[in-house]
């Protein structure tokens, strides 16, 4: 089996992707900030680089980190798809 990335940092990625903000992505995930802040920092050590800068008083995605979130964002509907496809009592297979 492949090592993913840790979920929760994953959550926490996209979260702060989607709202473009730390805060919102806290208040969005009934998170502190610095829950956000230590989530994103396990991601960006777990991929080796930065995923956010500082751009005046906010954090801003890299455009790694912005096709990163795609992919991850797709990845997710996925597994949420298959779920629903074969979750209880609905089963195809």
């Amino acid at each position: 089996m492949t090592t993913l990335p840790p979920l929760p940092a994953i959550r926490a990625f996209l979260a702060a992707c989607r709202t473009g903000s730390y805060t919102a992505a806290a208040d969005e995930l009934a998170l502190t900030h610095g829950a956000i802040s230590r989530q994103i920092k396990v991601l960006e050590d777990w991929l080796g680089q930065p995923l956010f800068e500082k751009a005046g008083q906010r954090m801003q995605a890299t455009a790694h980190a912005q096709a990163f979130a795609r992919e991850m964002g797709e990845a997710l509907e996925r597994i949420d798809d298959a779920a629903r496809r074969y979750g209880r009592g609905t089963a195809t297979a």
